[in-house]
């Protein structure tokens, strides 16, 4: 005797691209890389890492799904801000006055890029939103 077997509802594939933790996950790996690689040979932050900051969030705009435009908007910022003060920390060691200085150039010297690459983000962000 056979019993009748239930139908399972085909597999749904939601939309390509990546989701909230990717694109997070990937603009902070960027960001730490080309920051590193800045630091080791100029021991200083410049436009490679700039450039970095402009092009993760342009890069997480184009490949994320819908709905991940504010995760692009405020991760980079907050990666590049977070992965500059723990570099510092482990290269000149837990000294709060040249800790504060050396953070403080870094962030002036990346500040053109930060403003154009949350410009575009947050840009992005509303313009999603108002749609």
């Amino acid at each position: 005797m056979t019993t009748p077997t239930a139908q399972r509802p085909p597999v749904k594939i939601s939309a390509a691209g990546l989701k909230k933790p990717g694109v997070a996950l990937l603009q902070s790996l960027f960001i730490a890389f080309f920051a590193m690689i800045e630091l080791v040979f100029r021991h200083g932050i410049g436009i490679l890492t700039g450039l970095a900051l402009i092009a993760v969030v342009i890069g997480g705009v184009r490949f994320g799904r819908s709905g991940t435009a504010y995760v692009c908007a405020v991760t980079p910022p907050l990666a590049f801000a977070g992965f500059i003060l723990f570099s510092i920390i482990l290269i000149d060691g837990l000294h709060p006055s040249r800790i504060g200085l050396d953070f403080i150039a870094s962030l002036a010297s990346a500040a053109p890029y930060l403003i154009l690459s949350a410009a575009y983000g947050w840009f992005n962000f509303f313009k999603s939103r108002k749609n």
